[in-house]
């Protein structure tokens, strides 16, 4: 029978998988009933019937960790609240490890979940075999257990997701077929089908590899593609019992599951092949690809060295599936910057089971409050920016990110794929200096510079890795003289017109209304106080502003102040990243270098700090910005790409004799971390409030006719305090912080480091993370108490601070 369709919804769902069924049944949770299914074909018919169920649960992030373990929690309960079965089996999950760096990174991954609070035991080879009887483990070193890992049947748990929508009044359209979404005004108002209209508020794309280009239909960007995966299921296998575990094995590339007394195995081949180039087959619906049993003969040939009955065990079938996978290996979520109320959530890499709970519920929410349930920047889809509009350009580093799927995930791996994309006009020049890029946003930037007998790679390790002696040296020169850095790669924009200073003091915690000339550290905040931007505001005229943000950020920053300042018509914001370039010069003879170079008064009378004014230097017309994210004297300098060479080399040729070098953004982040600067996407966002990062001296107070978003939650933390707060910890330098270790107060985990990295000013190891009590949590609260850190399974004494490590001012430094 088919389900008659309406002309108007709340909500309307486009794609009847696991994701689409899931956000529905959360959308009518939060008492969105009348919401709509739409489903081309049949439900799971596109890539969740042919998925392999797997349900992981441990990220490295602690929110897609927790958002993993409400897909857990849910589908432990759907069945007895629908009655349908949904396959769910919670027999644990096991991941080897077959070589000492692949157990130090499980060793770290023990510790991540410790610190989220995930149960995961680490066992011995004779013990993951008594677990895993069919397995060999000659070669491996240790195992890893998590108990609440499990598996689920993709079709069954669907349906069951689909039943209690409609339970809840959420009507299911199959056969239907969408053919546009229509957009008024830059918001969604209706979608049209193949049999009607239907206007509706929201509309919630999750439709897997369809996704894109029904984005694209009303230009929206959904950066995936679509990759053949495969697997085989066997016929039954002596010893293979019902509640044999999940395992994991990416040494050898595969992963296994039970199934009828069989089992599935499948793995990440490093040389995947992508389908659907040149769009997806129209009647492409419970179809799978042939199988290529070639290009799966080596992945087998693995997986027969760790268990060997599958040489002589019977195929029942190859499965080739396609699946949507994206270019950093999260999926997508949120609504799209482009359309107001265009919601998407796509692009699972091949994980659509495990998030599928999750992943609706929070996208429910998204729609429901226009904001997610807690910080999902990992997964949000405004995380892309210039490069991700190229689907070509996303298909080669989508490849790269798909045979990375079960390598080694080291600390500060970049990408090489689709390199270089986007430079800065110094780019040729750095390199001759022995630069050696990283990439973000698809920008070219100097992580590190490469000196004489250096090699001009990363070589990657869970120690220190190749680059620590020379990154030390760009330390120690911006402590001691000056370092030239070329950050051409920020975020940079220009907001202007009548009410800009009104709409800015609106969204700004920080008092932005002063002077032309004045310079403004400051974050704009969520309803519930919370740290969405955080970035620096130059009040370049009376009704102007010129802004700068993090590189990574430039999508999501820009559309937070463009949904912000509707209520000023007249107010503008122009993005000018492309059209600058930024020469950062910072370190104790800074200013004597400058001054070489210009007319201008730059002495701390004539350009005090926290200030920013055109100035020439040698020649060219720069906006001079005083400001620090090192700890030291210093200015920004944002200048025409075409002037960039001639300033750069002027700068170089004046700072010779103060002892002047490059340095990269490596250098950069230990400087910080001594110095206590704060990151936004580790140690502060959505989750967290100034007032619990330590950042109150940057809001201003409220009072009459002094306003700003947030500041309600904001005067309620002062009034009644916090439950956590952002603290400092330092270790001994033979410890290697990399963030996510747990946090022990007089013996009680109480958080887990948000960063963590190494000063070389103060010679020990740094890292930043949140103490937590439900309680309350005071200064004295956490400065009183004694603290350890478990790195790597291995609790180490810890000194704790509120204050920086390192104040060139004072010349203190905390040891």
């Amino acid at each position: 029978m088919t389900t008659e369709l309406p002309n108007s919804a709340r909500a309307v769902v486009i794609g009847g998988g696991i994701v689409g069924c899931s956000t529905a049944y959360h959308l009518a949770k939060l008492g969105w009933t009348d919401t709509v299914v739409i489903e081309r074909h049949k439900l799971t018919s596109g890539s969740t019937f042919h998925a392999a169920g797997l349900v992981g649960q441990l990220r490295t992030s602690a929110n897609i960790t927790q958002l993993l373990g409400y897909s857990v929690e849910l589908y432990k309960r759907l069945e007895a609240e629908t009655g349908q079965a949904t396959g769910w089996k919670m027999h644990g999950g096991l991941r080897l490890a077959c070589n000492q760096e692949r157990w130090s990174e499980v060793r770290r991954q023990a510790t991540t979940a410790t610190s989220f609070g995930l149960q995961m035991h680490l066992l011995s080879p004779r013990e993951a075999q008594e677990m895993w009887p069919l397995m060999e483990v000659h070669d491996v070193v240790g195992a890893a257990f998590l108990p609440t890992d499990g598996q689920a049947s993709p079709s069954d748990v669907t349906m069951a997701l689909a039943k209690g929508a409609r339970m809840a009044g959420v009507k299911i359209c199959e056969d239907t077929n969408v053919t546009s979404i229509e957009v008024r005004d830059g918001k969604v108002v209706a979608v049209v089908t193949d049999r009607g209209r239907i206007e509706c508020d929201a509309v919630a794309v999750c439709a897997g590899q369809w996704t894109r280009e029904l984005g694209a239909s009303v230009g929206v960007s959904v950066p995936l593609v679509s990759v053949e995966h495969q697997y085989l299921i066997t016929t039954p296998i002596e010893g293979v019992t019902r509640d044999l575990p999940t395992l994991r094995d990416p040494d050898r590339l595969t992963y296994y599951k039970e199934e009828v007394g069989g089992l599935v195995m499948g793995g990440y081949e490093p040389d995947p092949i992508p389908w659907a180039i040149d769009g997806i087959p129209r009647e492409f619906n419970f179809k799978l690809l042939d199988s290529n049993s070639d290009h799966f003969a080596p992945i087998m040939d693995l997986a027969i060295g760790r268990v060997p009955a599958l040489a002589t065990a019977g195929v029942n079938q190859l499965i080739n599936g396609p699946e949507s996978f994206t270019p950093d290996g999260n999926f997508i979520l949120g609504e799209a910057p482009e359309v107001r109320g265009f919601f998407v959530g796509a692009g699972f890499n091949a994980f659509g089971i495990a998030a599928g709970g999750g992943a609706g519920m929070a996208l429910a929410e998204w729609v429901h409050k226009g904001v997610p349930p807690y910080d999902l920047w990992v997964v949000d889809i405004r995380r892309f920016g210039q490069p991700h509009r190229d689907v070509d350009w996303v298909r080669t580093r989508t490849l790269e990110a798909y045979a990375k799927h079960y390598t080694m995930a080291w600390p500060h791996e970049e990408h090489s794929s689709g390199r270089p994309n986007r430079v800065s006009p110094l780019y040729e020049t750095l390199v001759t200096r022995g630069a050696v890029f990283g990439e973000k946003m698809g920008w070219e930037r100097p992580n590190w510079f490469a000196g004489a007998g250096d090699e001009r790679r990363d070589r990657y390790s869970f120690g220190r890795q190749n680059w620590f002696d020379a990154v030390g040296r760009e330390h120690v020169a911006a402590r001691e003289a000056a370092v030239l850095i070329d950050q051409t790669s920020f975020a940079k924009f220009k907001l202007s017109g009548r009410g800009v200073v009104e709409a800015l003091g609106w969204i700004c915690a920080n008092r932005v209304d002063k002077p032309v000339g004045a310079l403004t550290y400051t974050q704009m905040l969520d309803d519930r106080g919370g740290i969405q931007c955080d970035l620096t505001v130059c009040r370049t005229g009376d009704n102007e502003f010129y802004i700068v943000t993090g590189t990574g950020f430039v999508t999501h920053d820009r559309d937070w102040i463009t949904q912000a300042i509707k209520r000023w018509p007249e107010v503008r914001l122009d993005e000018v990243t492309n059209d600058r370039s930024v020469l950062s010069l910072m370190g104790p003879r800074a200013r004597d270098i400058l001054s070489a170079t210009t007319d201008d008064d730059v002495s701390h009378a004539g350009f005090p700090f926290a200030t920013g004014r055109t100035i020439r230097v040698a020649g060219r017309e720069v906006l001079a910005l005083r400001v620090t994210y090192i700890g030291e004297l210093g200015w920004e300098l944002h200048l025409a790409r075409a002037d960039a060479m001639a300033v750069y080399d002027a700068l170089n040729n004046a700072g010779r004799r103060h002892g002047l070098v490059d340095a990269g953004y490596r250098a950069i982040e230990s400087l910080r971390l001594e110095k206590g600067y704060r990151a936004w996407g580790s140690d502060i966002g959505p989750d967290h409030t100034p007032i619990e990062a330590g950042l109150g001296w940057a809001v201003k107070r409220t009072s009459a006719g002094v306003d700003f978003r947030g500041s309600e939650a904001i005067e309620r933390q002062r009034r009644e305090g916090v439950r956590k707060m952002l603290a400092g910890f330092t270790v001994d330098a033979s410890h290697v912080l990399l963030g996510r270790e747990t946090i022990y107060r007089d013996g009680v985990r109480v958080g887990w480091l948000t960063s963590g990295g190494y000063g070389y000013t103060i010679r020990r190891s740094i890292g930043y993370g949140y103490v937590r009590r439900a309680e309350g949590v005071t200064a004295d609260f956490v400065t009183s108490g004694k603290y350890e850190l478990e790195v790597a399974t291995q609790r180490v004494p810890a000194e704790v601070s509120l204050a920086p490590f390192y104040d060139p001012e004072m010349s203190k430094v905390k040891s």
